[in-house]
């Protein structure tokens, strides 16, 4: 047993044979033509899509009441962990909408929420700009009120899905506010639509990371919406924001978890039949040391993740909780990733293998959603702040 042995009740262990299931059927034959394409092709997402959707792991983590699949924190962790072994590209056609779409109100629901449970329509989170990455109060797109509209100008790059979405969740500079911290920008959440007027959205540069789960490029000119399509209330955008940062960290902690494990087990595999000098490469110390902290590291990331998804089943989950999940597990992957080219050897680089593409994969589990850099300094300020005069 390489993952952690944690105790799961009668319906999580159905319901991640039932995904190992799908996985194995609909996912891990494709991942190399998706890689050599660097795009899943159309008919491949809308398969995995609806099958999803016939399964019940579409939008899972959203509430039963509008549709959703109502799993706790803990169970979404479990999923999010599995689905981490994949790529990202293909796995993210079992959608997880974002659950800022809760904050939809009146007409909103019906045009935006409900579509995008369903799986008719698909989102997209657009917050990061080339000259404003983690750094939110450097944000440039701004939305200034004309009577009941706003005009929208800016633009936003690095903006990541696996298919081209129907409408923009946009975040805005509204206005500064006069804080005991000097001036902050008031952000704002908008639903934009993709063919809104003034609204332009292109394919962006392929990566070397995640190849086929392509990232777009958004531009906003002179684009005017009306204030309903403001989402939650004016001046909340980095309240909304930041829920979906924190949990995604967990999430991509618990993605990282589930690459580990695949990893871990390609490299042991291969450590034990390998032979070289007449015996597996696994009985010499530079081989199995690296197996062990693998090993090693797995379980302690699976712990801290475990520990961030209860505490926010327990409303008590903080953003340490979540940078420490993520700095951990991103960090210990980059390891595992390096240590499994260094096992396998040449051919551990070599296309035929899956671990070339893990090992390119695993180095963006470092960068989005918060650079480690970023964690540290969350970690670091929140030890720190209780010995501040």
């Amino acid at each position: 047993m390489t993952n952690m042995n944690f105790d799961l009740t009668d319906e999580q262990t159905m319901l991640l044979d039932s995904l190992k299931s799908f996985l194995d059927e609909e996912i891990y034959p494709y991942e190399a033509e998706a890689d050599r394409l660097g795009e899943v092709p159309i008919e491949r997402g809308e398969r995995i899509k609806q099958k999803a959707i016939e399964m019940g792991f579409f939008a899972a983590n959203l509430p039963i009441e509008i549709g959703g699949g109502g799993l706790d924190y803990t169970t979404l962790g479990l999923i999010e962990r599995e689905l981490g072994k994949v790529s990202y590209a293909l796995g993210a056609h079992i959608g997880r909408p974002t659950e800022l779409l809760l904050a939809c109100e009146g007409e909103q629901v019906d045009k935006y929420l409900t579509p995008c449970v369903t799986g008719e329509k698909h989102e997209v989170f657009a917050l990061t700009e080339p000259g404003a990455g983690s750094d939110i109060m450097s944000m440039a797109t701004k939305a200034v009120a004309d009577g009941d509209d706003y005009v929208i100008n800016g633009s936003k790059h690095f903006i990541s899905t696996p298919v081209l979405p129907d409408f923009a969740i946009l975040f805005a500079a509204t206005g500064v506010d006069e804080t005991p911290r000097g001036p902050r920008k008031r952000v704002t959440a908008f639903l934009v639509d993709r063919d809104h007027p003034g609204f332009d959205i292109q394919l962006g540069p392929l990566c070397a990371a995640q190849r086929a789960y392509r990232t777009y490029e958004l531009g906003f000119n002179d684009c005017c919406v009306h204030k309903s399509q403001i989402l939650g209330e004016e001046g909340n955008g980095l309240d909304l924001a930041n829920k979906w940062l924190y949990m995604g960290r967990v999430w991509i902690g618990a993605q990282c978890c589930g690459k580990m494990e695949r990893l871990l087990e390609l490299s042991s595999e291969w450590a034990a039949t390998r032979k070289q000098f007449g015996k597996p490469i696994g009985k010499f110390q530079g081989t199995s040391f690296k197996i062990a902290d693998m090993v090693t590291e797995l379980q302690a990331s699976d712990l801290l993740v475990r520990h961030a998804c209860q505490q926010a089943d327990n409303g008590k989950m903080t953003s340490n909780d979540a940078a420490i999940a993520k700095l951990f597990s991103s960090e210990a992957l980059g390891r595992a990733a390096d240590n499994a080219v260094q096992i396998y050897g040449g051919m551990g680089l070599m296309q035929d293998l899956p671990i070339e593409r893990l090992w390119r994969d695993s180095r963006l589990e470092r960068i989005w959603d918060g650079t480690s850099e970023v964690q540290r300094h969350i970690i670091s300020r929140t030890q720190l702040r209780e010995y501040e005069s």
